[in-house]
């Protein structure tokens, strides 16, 4: 094992952070996440632009649902084991040393299996621009962040629900003869959301993530 010496920052050792666990998944679907455990490195050291984790993979640990952003590109590095890495071309084994980039905008849902049976460690990277959206492809499921860092999960596709959204946005000025707040976190409603409101950084939401 290398030697390890005193360090300050902006340098820093990702063991010494804390880890994070679970997910703002709507339910049962954080399951899928369950043996996963994060470093934020990015948030410790104040990156704003960049969001950098460390993670581990228990056995049977998935990194996220498989997934896609429209706004921000994705790398993912193996620092230490064997992990399943699966996109729309299939499944494939990465290994120590290896890696993959996801640019924005391309529909390649992906996502990392740790199938064996000791942990796997790697290492995220993501740009961290806002707004940015989520596309899950096996679960129907959509993911939008605006601005401020708010996530809201819908089931129905994003150019529709923004759509559908201004339409109620116009008719209800119509009738009040006043402009009027949308709820942005669309509580209630018929079919188009499936969670509450959730509030989530935006390196963590894009794991997810």
């Amino acid at each position: 094992m290398p030697a390890r010496y005193p360090i300050r920052r902006p340098a820093l050792d990702p063991l010494e952070l804390p880890t994070q666990t679970g997910s703002f998944y709507p339910k049962p679907l954080d399951q899928v996440v369950n043996g996963r455990l994060k470093r934020r490195v990015g948030h410790a050291l104040g990156l704003t632009d960049l969001g950098v984790s460390i993670t581990v993979l228990m056995a049977g640990a998935s990194t996220a649902l498989r997934h896609y952003h429209t706004g921000n590109d994705e790398f993912v590095y193996v620092i230490d084991g064997e992990v399943s890495f699966i996109s729309n071309r299939g499944e494939q084994v990465l290994s120590t040393g290896m890696c993959a980039g996801f640019p924005k905008g391309k529909k390649d849902g992906h996502h990392f299996v740790n199938k064996g049976d000791r942990p796997v460690q790697i290492l995220e990277a993501s740009t961290n621009t806002l707004p940015d959206s989520v596309v899950y492809p096996d679960n129907k499921l959509f993911l939008t962040l605006d601005a401020k860092r708010n996530a809201t999960f819908i089931n129905k596709p994003i150019k529709a629900a923004a759509t559908n959204a201004s339409k109620s946005r116009k008719k209800k000025r119509g009738k009040s003869g006043h402009r009027r707040t949308a709820d942005r976190h669309g509580s209630g409603g018929r079919g188009g959301h499936v969670g509450a409101r959730a509030h989530a950084r935006s390196d963590q939401a894009r794991r997810h993530h």
